[in-house]
């Protein structure tokens, strides 16, 4: 009785052991099935393509639609006049060549597929440096859907111009181009088309903002044509709004100059025999303007046009240029105004001329800080409530 049983589990243990063996067999042959039938439509997909074609070659046009997801905006330098990003830029159309049957909707495939078939050739126009990440490996993404549908996405950092008209500076406000479009295609073969539509093509997350002198407020999107000798081009433009942060400026120029002419006024309370401290005090305050007016200019490119900013030091010079022309008129009305017994060798004054306060100093203690704050209210106003957003052209 007992032998039968102790027969039985070795036999068991076998049918197990080949129904698990058959079971993973029958995976893997699954597996190797699916991957030569992909292999299959593949070969078959590049059987006969030429990729010096675009689609639809010699007939319809090939509309290509993009859209950008920009990763990291900034910095932006205004003595270049140009910004920096980093951006996904993705690019989709139809190539009937390329549809497909199978057990797969989406193709997914990596970049050693791109050099096979045709890509737009999509150029910046107003890049100066562009550069296509390739660590570890080339940063793109390529799919072919079942329709011919391809998206195409690569991973771009765009150096690109940014013309600035700088007379409202540091108040001033920017809307840097990205300009895109076909090199040799003219409209009559690529046109381009924004595939999310004008308010959602373009994605800037907030966190992708990393600038220190401005305020990233928006972006617009347009397209247009340009003419030329080859030909009619379709030109996809991009607009980011900037709006200069005042901080920085407020502390190292505005403030300083306010307090430098609020300084040169002090001398109007000091006595006017007090000849060597006024001096001090006109002079310092003009070698103070010249300073703060050279360092201002730094971070700036050399532009033949006054600034705002130029404005505002230019006549804050002149008011301390003024309390040092002030000085030098009172002293002379005191040469003017002395009395003859002191030329006459007395030691009586005849009046109160040498002594306490000019007229002169009465009325510029009045008329210069009214005159200081009335320029600095109608200099604010004007500034502050001007639309001062300059659109490149």
């Amino acid at each position: 009785m007992h032998l039968p049983l102790l027969l039985l589990f070795p036999l068991l243990h076998l049918c197990l052991s080949y129904s698990g063996s058959s079971v993973g067999g029958n995976q893997h042959s699954e597996t190797s099935i699916y991957l030569d039938n992909i292999t299959r439509i593949l070969d078959r997909l590049l059987d006969g393509y030429d990729n010096r074609l675009r689609p639809g070659f010699g007939g319809p046009v090939t509309e290509v639609k993009t859209d950008i997801f920009v990763t990291s905006f900034g910095p932006v330098s205004d003595v270049e006049m140009e910004y920096t990003m980093d951006v996904f830029f993705r690019q989709t159309w139809i190539d009937e060549r390329l549809k497909f049957e199978g057990p797969i909707e989406i193709l997914r495939l990596n970049n050693l597929m791109v050099s096979k078939i045709w890509t737009p050739d999509t150029f910046f126009r107003n890049g100066k440096r562009s550069i296509s990440h390739n660590m570890t490996t080339p940063n793109k993404l390529f799919r072919i859907m079942q329709n011919g549908t391809i998206l195409y996405t690569m991973r771009l950092t765009i150096n690109a111009e940014c013309p600035m008209r700088l007379m409202n500076f540091p108040m001033d406000g920017h809307a840097c181009p990205l300009k895109f479009g076909s090199y040799a295609y003219p409209i009559s073969e690529i046109v381009y088309t924004w595939k999310k539509g004008p308010l959602s093509s373009v994605e800037v997350p907030q966190e992708s903002s990393s600038l220190l002198q401005y305020d990233l407020i928006g972006q617009t999107v347009s397209s247009e044509r340009l003419k030329s000798n080859t030909g009619e081009y379709v030109i996809m433009t991009v607009h980011f709004h900037l709006q200069r942060k005042m901080g920085f400026f407020l502390i190292q120029t505005y403030i300083p100059c306010i307090m430098t002419v609020i300084l040169a006024q002090v001398s109007f309370w000091i006595n006017k025999e007090s000849v060597p401290a006024r001096t001090v005090f006109g002079i310092t305050t003009v070698l103070t303007m010249t300073t703060l007016s050279i360092s201002a200019r730094h971070s700036l490119p050399k532009v033949s046009y006054a600034t705002a900013m130029d404005w505002f030091i230019a006549v804050c010079f002149a008011f301390v240029f003024s309390a040092l022309i002030e000085f030098d008129t009172a002293g002379l009305r005191k040469n003017t105004c002395q009395s003859p017994f002191l030329q006459q060798g007395s030691a009586v004054p005849a009046n109160n001329v040498l002594t306490g306060t000019s007229i002169i100093d009465k009325y510029s203690r009045i008329l210069f800080p009214l005159s200081f704050g009335a320029f600095n209210l109608v200099y604010w106003i004007v500034y502050l409530t001007k639309d001062t957003m300059e659109m490149s052209r």
